[in-house]
């Protein structure tokens, strides 16, 4: 089965990209043989551009057979991995990939980790100032940069290697070929054995099909050349046209097949994959056959181009269509891009805000990419514009961040210097000058701001150690010199416990006596440190709530209750507490006054009432109970009087 018959039988499901040109080494120029009396298909004019589209095609493909492999490699967001990331990536494209297929991918990397470095670099460099270095004297290196050196290098040698072999195979090759069409033209005119000669020319032809790719620009050229040449020899073949007419007919016979497998794809709808295998049968056409009889020359050529063109045209329309589509996402991509510039825009206050603007901008990068492709003549322009934005709001949100560092930076000399004071005044025993200096810079401690997270707890534990040891040796003499106060607090501590579970008798008087008796000792304990004085409060509630558990009349109770009160406020030296309770009975006594006088004022709208009435009743009632109150407030007031003597 011939390579045609192959060839039709494929399930043509593969769909392949349109070869990207890569750039080639110059070869020098090497004179191709240019006269043609008539070659085998006639020569593709301006306007058939169906043509020429695949002629270029396999132009390039015949030079460089990597770029169906070019398109398999992943496009991958190098600028959002970190330095690691990116050398991680560079290492397996050396290992995984043809040289030849990664350069670009190799470029943007290499962008996108000096980008990142010298970040990293500035970053250092001014660290190093900031703790006294001298400018001329930085250096910073780190593994992740020597292992991104070693891959550069590596590729470099690859690369560099590869196209050194390259060039001379190319040219190699190409002298190769020039020189197997020499060879044909000097078959022609040979006075020799016919059968022999034939058969030389058909091992020239073998040789030909195996000589390997050739400068894509000496393709097309090379290719007319040697089949002008093959075109004189069968015309030489007329001395044995059985020879010639076999391979005549052969030639046609496959080249039918050819045309009918071209208007096949013609119909097909993936026009990526008609088009890719067009380009095989164009190869075929010209590289694996010979020339026809010259009466079907011009009908089979035409037939063919006319299945060509229509793939052409069809595939153009289908790029058309997908360009328009490819628009709508490129106004979808340069709004996103609009978007993320308006982020950097903004200016951040403050490290939470500018945390919700990065969440932001992840999702306009998952927008960027979800948003589809755009025309292949903007994608590298556009591309590059997100990158650009990107890169412009990182570079705001490292600035930002910078900033934070030198604000924190000397939030933390200025912490370092509270420190050193704490530090040197721990041990002072001048307590009066000290304290208040202490409580100073804790006060000062907390208006400074944040400092990096990596010294904050350990300068906090410095500094509190520093001011608690201080507070310790305080608090520790001052309870030495003021023993005396303590261990009154403890004795009052344990008589207020004995209030608190007082035992009553069925006699009021000796209960009454006991309590006074402990108001006394209480009184007689003395003083208790300043911070300890709500004891005496605790103590005054546990005794009215003992006075108001007694079975007493309540006036005479409130006397008792009062005189206890009294013994509590005489102090010879310090009347301030008799004359505060003097001025709340006097009050006490005219807002009573004042209320019975609005009770009998009360009574004179109940002129014409009887006095069983019981809103009448209620009113004498209350008049009644003021005047008790009354009575109990001025026989206090007495007291108190009584107490200054």
């Amino acid at each position: 089965m011939s390579e045609i018959d192959n060839l039709q039988e494929a399930d043509g499901k593969k769909e392949v990209e349109n070869p990207i040109e890569e750039s080639t080494p110059k070869n020098e120029e090497i004179e191709l043989a240019t006269e043609a009396e008539e070659i085998a298909e006639p020569e593709t004019s301006s306007e058939e551009d169906h043509v020429s589209e695949i002629e270029n095609s396999n132009a390039e493909d015949a030079e460089d057979e990597s770029n169906a492999e070019r398109h398999k490699l992943e496009q991958k967001d190098y600028h959002a991995m970190g330095m690691d990331q990116l050398v991680s990536e560079f290492e397996k494209l050396l290992k995984n990939h043809k040289i030849q297929t990664i350069s670009s991918h190799v470029n943007e990397i290499k962008s996108e980790f000096t980008s990142k470095y010298n970040a990293l670099l500035e970053e250092k460099k001014e660290q190093f100032v900031a703790d006294g270095g001298n400018p001329i004297d930085f250096y910073y290196s780190n593994d992740t940069k020597k292992a991104f050196n070693s891959a550069v290098r590596d590729y470099k040698q690859t690369i560099n290697s590869y196209y050194k072999d390259r060039e001379k195979a190319l040219k190699q090759n190409l002298e190769n070929r020039l020189g197997i069409i020499e060879e044909i033209k000097m078959l022609v005119g040979i006075d020799e054995n016919m059968s022999d000669t034939y058969k030389h020319f058909k091992e020239l032809q073998e040789k030909w099909r195996n000589a390997g790719p050739i400068p894509r620009d000496k393709y097309n050229n090379a290719w007319n050349t040697y089949h002008h040449h093959v075109e004189r020899f069968y015309d030489f073949l007329h001395l044995n046209r059985d020879l010639r007419d076999m391979d005549f007919k052969h030639n046609y016979e496959q080249k039918l097949k050819i045309i009918l497998r071209a208007e096949e794809l013609a119909a097909v709808e993936n026009v990526n994959h008609s088009f890719r295998e067009l380009q095989v049968l164009h190869k075929l056409w010209k590289e694996e056959l010979g020339p026809v009889a010259k009466e079907h020359r011009e009908e089979i050529w035409e037939r063919f181009s006319n299945a060509t063109k229509i793939i052409h045209d069809k595939r153009q329309a289908y790029y058309a269509d997908l360009d328009k589509a490819y628009e709508k996402n490129l106004v979808r991509k340069e709004e996103i891009i609009e978007k993320i510039k308006a982020l950097t825009t903004e200016e951040s206050a403050s490290h939470n805000m500018l945390q919700k603007r990065i969440k932001e901008l992840e999702a306009l990068r998952q927008d960027f990419f979800n948003a589809g492709k755009v025309p292949l003549k903007v994608n590298e322009a556009t591309w590059k514009k997100f990158k650009d934005a990107v890169r412009t709001f990182n570079r705001s949100k490292n600035k930002f961040y910078k900033n934070l560092k030198k604000d924190q930076y000397a939030n933390l000399q200025q912490k370092l210097e509270l420190i050193k004071v704490a530090e040197d005044n721990k041990d002072s025993e001048d307590f009066e000058t000290v304290t208040p200096l202490m409580k100073q810079i804790q006060s000062q401690w907390k208006t400074i701001g944040h400092v990096p997270r990596k010294d904050s707890d350990k300068i906090w534990k410095q500094f509190k150690n520093a001011c608690n040891h201080y507070f310790d040796r305080m608090h520790a003499e001052r309870k030495a010199e003021n023993q005396h106060l303590y261990d009154a607090y403890d004795k009052k501590q344990a008589l207020l416990e004995t209030v608190k579970n007082f035992k009553f008798s069925d006699d009021a008087k000796t209960d009454i006596a006991k309590l006074q008796d402990t108001i006394k000792t209480w009184k007689s304990i003395g003083y208790v440190p300043q911070n300890k004085r709500y004891i005496d409060g605790k103590f005054n509630k546990a005794i009215d709530a003992a006075f108001d558990k007694l079975k007493m009349e309540k006036s005479k109770l409130d006397m008792i209750r009062f005189e206890s009160k009294l013994e509590g406020l005489s102090n010879p030296d310090d009347t301030r507490l008799l004359d505060n309770e003097q001025n709340f009975i006097r009050k006490k006594i005219d807002d009573v006054k004042s209320e019975i006088n609005q009770l009998e004022n009360n009574l004179l709208f109940f002129s014409n009432v009887k006095d069983d009435n019981p809103l009448v009743k209620e009113v004498h009632k209350n008049i009644a109970k003021h005047r008790s109150a009354l009575e109990t407030w001025k026989k206090k007031l007495k007291r108190v009087r009584e107490m200054y003597s």
